[in-house]
C-alpha cells in the first residue's frame, strides 16, 4: 500500500504542476476565472498572477520528481 501512496501523491502533484505551469504558459482563462485564483488575480494582477502560478507549476514539478526519487519504496 505504501508504494500505490508514494506514486498517487507523485501523480498528484506532477498534474497539479503541469496544470498550473501550461495554464499560466497558455494564458488559459478558465484557470484565472476560477475562484481560487482570482485570489490571486485580484491582488497582483493577471501578468503576475501569471508568473506566480507559473513558478508554483515548476515547484509542484519539481517537487514530485525529488518525491519519487527519494522516497524509499518499501
Amino acid at each position: 500500500h505504501y508504494r500505490m501512496a508514494k506514486y498517487f501523491m507523485t501523480f498528484i502533484f506532477a498534474i497539479a504542476g503541469i496544470i498550473a505551469f501550461l495554464a499560466a504558459s497558455f494564458n488559459w482563462g478558465w484557470f484565472f476565472t476560477a475562484q481560487n485564483a482570482q485570489y490571486v488575480v485580484k491582488l497582483y494582477g493577471k501578468q503576475k498572477a501569471r508568473i506566480i502560478y507559473g513558478a508554483l507549476g515548476l515547484l509542484l514539478i519539481a517537487m514530485s520528481v525529488y518525491f519519487y526519487l527519494n522516497t524509499p519504496a518499501s
